[in-house]
């Protein structure tokens, strides 16, 4: 074949192209492996840090991590009927892979923007003897440009606020991503979710609430300028903790408690 000629240059042209899209396609199936090893990794290292089992889990070595991680009881709740399930093996469950447990979302209730949510899902415990020192539940729903993924740990009381983190999100880098902050995180806790009558209150309050008022236990301030980020936080929270998130959930260990 000539050298100059067209159908060699097309030839020469679509090998590589072949041969750079058969490297790159190896390459990343070959890591995603590994990619997803590090994104768990990263994850139970917040886990751990809500969780109360370490002042400081950034700090901490990734075997640390790993030997912290052992301590947290890792649980399926079926949100339809507020029950643990143990019908399945809650270290590899995977609710969002499995459409056949997808359930649609009534749009009146469906502030976090979801559209549809696993009726299983995977919460935390921190054993303490009998009971639990520790619940912590996953939240999650849409930010103003991506889907915020957090926990939000709970004392025993499953009312009282011992954290709140997010691990997944692409806000405005210096706006949004402020919710990242651990200030802002810090006056979280010690808020409560419900008031005595078991009614949600707890919000992010676009203005500064009066500390000496009584609502001021159910409130957090919003972080100026990102109002649309700090309002998408209060909306998931009030979804997850509303009839059709964990509120069943809660309600029956509760009752369990006091009976």
């Amino acid at each position: 074949m000539n050298n100059d000629s067209a159908l060699k240059a097309l030839l020469v042209v679509g090998l590589t192209s072949l041969l750079c899209s058969v490297v790159v396609t190896t390459a990343a199936v070959a890591l995603k492996p590994i990619q997803r090893a590090y994104e768990d990794l990263e994850r139970n290292r917040v886990l751990v840090g809500i969780a109360g089992l370490t002042e400081d889990a950034a700090a901490l070595s990734d075997r640390e991590v790993v030997s912290l991680f052992q301590d947290l009881e890792a649980r399926i709740v079926n949100l339809d009927t507020g029950k643990f399930d143990d019908g399945y093996d809650a270290d590899t469950f995977d609710g969002s892979a499995d459409l056949a447990l997808s359930v649609p979302i009534p749009p009146e209730q469906d502030l976090a923007t979801l559209g549809q949510r696993s009726r299983l899902i995977t919460v935390f415990v921190v054993p303490d003897g009998d009971g639990f020192s520790r619940m912590i539940l996953p939240v999650y729903g849409q930010g103003m440009w991506s889907t915020l993924y957090g926990f939000i740990a709970l004392d025993a009381d499953l009312n009282t606020i011992a954290g709140i983190t997010f691990y997944q999100q692409a806000e405005t880098a210096g706006i949004g991503d402020q919710i990242l902050r651990p200030d802002w995180q810090a006056l979280w806790l010690g808020r409560k979710l419900y008031d005595p009558e078991g009614n949600l209150r707890f919000r992010v309050s676009k203005q500064a609430v009066d500390p000496a008022l009584p609502a001021a236990a159910y409130h957090v301030d919003a972080i100026s300028g990102a109002t649309v980020t700090t309002d998408a936080v209060s909306n998931l929270i009030t979804y997850w903790f509303g009839e059709h998130g964990f509120k069943p959930f809660i309600d029956s260990l509760t009752e369990r408690s006091e009976s």
